[in-house]
């Protein structure tokens, strides 16, 4: 019986079942997670400016997880960062389609903007360098909700958000590049094992 072609939305949401609890390399391959850069890759191609538009989250939303990801993952001497690499675009199209991503991802950035406009009378995006360091180093270690149990949401959401720029930027072909992986290359002749020394 032929079911027919199968769908972004059926790819994205095969690819985030079962991964609510680490990040998704964990659970899927490297050539599941090429594919959502691929797909978001058409996206931007398709789109009129040539920028990719969020499938989830609102503007404001999309413009704090890139501003995150930048900070999880910077551009430096060596490499991109992860903007660049297509992070942000790899979370929002697998949040699009995983309620609890959704959840999440959602929740976390509104109690971000919530916390930080009971610190500093502003959202995340509108505090200073200074302020955004400060609660970002609040919520990016963990024995910090066992002292203030009032940051363990803030705790998880960077987590989560710390895994899946990371599992974004390494799937990418910035992140390969810059681990200089090399397989997938045929090779003309294979010399084996080095011999082991004598003695």
């Amino acid at each position: 019986m032929d079911v027919g072609p199968i769908s972004r939305r059926d790819v994205l949401r095969t690819l985030t079942l079962c991964t609510t609890t680490s990040s998704v390399l964990k659970i899927i391959p490297l050539h599941a997670a090429e594919h959502v850069h691929k797909m978001a890759k058409e996206d931007k191609a398709k789109s009129p400016t040539g920028s990719y538009a969020p499938k989830f989250f609102t503007a404001h939303q999309y413009k704090t997880i890139q501003a995150l990801c930048q900070t999880i993952i910077p551009p430096d001497e060596q490499s991109a960062g992860a903007i660049e690499a297509g992070a942000p675009e790899f979370i929002d199209l697998l949040t699009s389609e995983n309620k609890d991503y959704q959840l999440r991802l959602g929740g976390g950035l509104m109690w971000l903007d919530s916390t930080c406009r009971d610190r500093y009378g502003k959202v995340h995006l509108d505090c200073s360098p200074a302020e955004q360091k400060e609660i970002l180093d609040l919520i990016a270690y963990r024995q910090n909700a066992q002292k203030d149990p009032g940051l363990s949401q803030g705790v998880r959401f960077f987590a989560f958000l710390r895994d899946l720029t990371t599992d974004g930027f390494f799937t990418s072909k910035i992140g390969i590049q810059y681990l200089r992986y090399i397989g997938n290359e045929v090779l003309s002749e294979f010399a084996g094992c080095p011999a082991l020394p004598e003695g």
